[in-house]
């Protein structure tokens, strides 16, 4: 056995038709597959979104879209974050930029010049995130450049909530909404046309119904998190990380383990080697008794650092040999509740996951 990243698809069903419960029969479902689908594999799931219904696919960067089209994927692509030095092989292959500043309307514009006609785009507002974002007094000026004669067509406006999960900025997430509806009506009257509008995220889509709109995006909710533990249990984690144990070793009290001899054994011990590292996403924040994996259904804390491609565990009481499976997060054992033994968050560890461990899709 070796170290690999399971893709259970049937789980990605699951959560897809759970979050599509939550939303009108009209609305639209935008998947976002960013960072590899969320460290898992971005082919693989927007073939089975694209099966599944979903109408529109997200993207962070240019060639995160221009892989999927390679790969056959034919839904249309937000690209979330294109830059301008990649618009015109965004243009090539059909995907759909976010504009989100003059700058980069006008360098877009300029790109599309008189080679396309109606070309879609998404114009991105700025609501409270302060990261990427026109500003709501903008609107006269998008419409200035615009106008009739533009070869650009606005498929929808957008913007992003800060904090849909957090039950204490409950008045700060409603004043975005009302700020995305302000921007909404003058928009619409400005340029005399109604877009598409989206706004919420997986946690949006579970506490703010009443922001829907005309789509939804979901990221973490398809990869099995909910953000909370209410959703949590409805939801089902797509990837399994398992590695296996390569070496078994015995150790005397006082004898260290790993580099810079950060564990010195209290006591005789059993370890085990693992074959992962922080080079594949095992960052050495879970050494030292912080993180830990699943053998036989009970946890094996990591002991000292985290080596580039390597983590000893302490398996003292468990009946183990080489070669036997080990978990390290799945759907038994979730990657979120490790990420808090080192104050982190799903999202940072399953996006990390490197793109050296085997993927294998389960149907």
């Amino acid at each position: 056995m070796e170290t690999v990243l399971e893709i259970h698809l049937k789980h990605l069903d699951h959560n897809f038709k759970y979050l599509k419960s939550k939303i009108g029969e009209n609305t639209r479902f935008l998947g976002v597959v960013k960072a590899f689908a969320y460290g898992s594999e971005s082919v693989a799931i927007a073939q089975r979104l694209a099966q599944l219904g979903a109408d529109y696919l997200a993207v962070a960067y240019t060639a995160e879209g221009v892989a999927l089209r390679k790969a056959g994927i034919q839904l249309p692509i937000l690209v979330l974050h294109p830059l301008p030095s990649h618009f015109g092989e965004l243009i090539d292959h059909g995907l759909e930029p976010a504009l989100y500043s003059p700058r980069i309307l006008e360098a877009f514009k300029k790109e599309v010049g008189p080679r396309e006609t109606h070309y879609p785009v998404h114009i991105k507002f700025n609501t409270g995130l302060n990261r990427l974002g026109f500003w709501e007094n903008d609107v006269a000026w998008i419409a200035k450049n615009l106008g009739l004669g533009s070869p650009l067509e606005i498929k929808s406006i957008f913007s992003h909530l800060a904090a849909t999960e957090d039950p204490n900025e409950v008045e700060f997430t409603r004043r975005q909404i009302a700020q995305f509806q302000k921007i909404s009506e003058d928009f619409n009257q400005t340029l005399g046309i109604r877009p598409m509008r989206h706004l919420v995220n997986t946690s949006g889509i579970l506490n703010y119904p009443e922001a829907h709109f005309d789509m939804v995006r979901s990221g973490i909710g398809l990869y099995g998190f909910g953000n909370d533990p209410q959703f949590d249990h409805h939801l089902r984690p797509i990837a399994q990380l398992k590695s296996c144990i390569s070496q078994i070793h015995r150790i005397e009290p006082g004898e260290s383990v790993g580099y810079n001899r950060a564990y010195k054994a209290p006591h005789y011990q059993t370890i085990a080697t693992l074959p992962l590292g922080h080079a594949d996403g095992i960052g050495r924040q879970y050494g030292n008794g912080k993180g830990y994996v699943t053998i036989q259904g009970k946890k094996a804390p990591i002991i000292g650092n985290v080596c580039m491609d390597m983590i000893m565990v302490d398996i003292s009481g468990l009946e183990c040999q080489e070669g036997d499976e080990v978990l390290v997060f799945g759907p038994e054992s979730r990657a979120d509740r490790l990420a808090e033994t080192t104050q982190s968050i799903s999202y940072e560890l399953i996006t990390g996951i490197s793109q050296r461990i085997t993927r294998k899709i389960i149907p």
